[in-house]
């Protein structure tokens, strides 16, 4: 008997928020075999798999930057793990690869959608193609030094400080002189991005004196705001906006399983105070990934900035249940399921 191969389908769409052992299935089915390879393909086995805020969105039947993850189909996401075998020039069999291999244990990927494994520059640990130059850490940085553009001495207020892309841009900002201002939700978090990763000021979004301790963190008001989580403290940074400052929109986690999604209120201070309010996606600037891979890699080794990984064991099976706590809030950095250990031996 063949050697089976464990994936997450999507089986139906949620509505509002996922939910477990309804909106996937798993399935197994045969490893796929070397020899049935195609040119230009490769066959990984998965060893890490990220799991990000945008995974909800490509849930929903709707026009978006990519096309929607569909019925019966292997759920999308970012891996890292090893060529067992390819037919393609970008990867040789042993070469630890990332790729957007999904919620599967082998998957086999065609290298138009993945780049060659000597263009990336050397990590610690394979962990690091997902964490410290994976695409959170590249959304940080495009977002923070594109979009944002801080100067220094200005104030940057970075919203789900402590996840995996906003505890990268708030460390970015400050490399570039900023003031840092971290929200977060808890004092356990904010202790980390203050003595850990050298923000000026964090403060706790479900402390009951949050709304007052936001206005007193910034009294020269608002230059750059890296938005995360949208919603209520969207509203009290808008409130708090100095005349033409920056308003990153990266995300916003605290609607995304909402049926009934809140916008703005404060809308009329994007004119009064003449704020540009401009939505980003990493994809925009795959030319420059080369580039700011390198830069993210020598500020890691030189101790600039700092990454963190909540790791959730168990393998795929785990995957649902993390994605679910995600958005709960659970992790501190990157969120990320161990598919399987990498010391351990592979089925084939």
């Amino acid at each position: 008997m063949s050697q089976q191969n464990l994936s997450v389908v999507l089986a139906e769409r949620p509505t509002a928020e996922i939910i477990p052992g309804k909106t996937f299935k798993t399935e197994q089915k045969p490893i796929p075999k070397a020899e049935d390879l195609k040119d230009g393909e490769i066959l990984i086995e998965n060893w890490y798999l990220s799991l990000d805020p945008a995974m909800r969105g490509w849930l929903n039947d709707r026009r978006s930057y990519l096309p929607p993850v569909q019925i019966g189909e292997i759920m999308r996401g970012a891996t890292v793990g090893r060529v067992i075998a390819s037919k393609s020039s970008k990867a040789k069999e042993g070469d630890v690869l990332p790729s957007f291999g999904g919620w599967a244990e082998y998957s086999v990927v065609h290298d138009s959608r993945v780049e060659p494994v000597s263009s990336f520059p050397a990590v610690s640990q394979p962990i690091d193609y997902l964490s410290g130059i994976g695409m959170t850490a590249l959304t940080a940085y495009f977002g923070m030094l594109r979009v944002g553009d801080p100067k220094p001495g200005e104030t940057v207020v970075v919203s789900g400080a402590a996840g995996a892309t906003g505890s990268v841009a708030g460390q970015i900002a400050k490399l570039k002189g900023a003031r840092v201002v971290g929200l977060a939700g808890s004092d356990d978090k904010c202790k980390w991005l203050t003595e850990e990763l050298g923000f000026d000021v964090a403060l706790n979004y479900k402390d009951p004196e949050f709304k007052q301790k936001f206005k007193e963190a910034t009294p020269d008001f608002i230059n750059v705001y890296f938005d995360n989580v949208g919603g209520e403290i969207l509203d009290l940074a808008l409130a708090r906006a100095k005349e033409f400052s920056r308003f990153v929109m990266c995300g916003g986690i605290s609607q995304y399983n909402s049926a009934t999604p809140q916008g703005p209120k404060n809308y009329a201070n994007i004119i009064t105070m003449r704020i540009k309010m401009q939505g980003f996606i990493v994809f925009d600037f795959v030319q420059e990934y080369g580039l700011a891979r390198k830069e993210l890699a020598q500020w890691l080794e030189e101790g600039k900035i700092k990454r963190k990984e909540t790791v959730v064991k168990g393998g795929l099976k785990a995957a649902e249940q993390g994605l679910v706590d995600l958005y709960k809030g659970i992790n501190t950095g990157k969120l990320i399921v161990e598919i399987k250990n990498p010391k351990d031996a592979a089925k084939l």
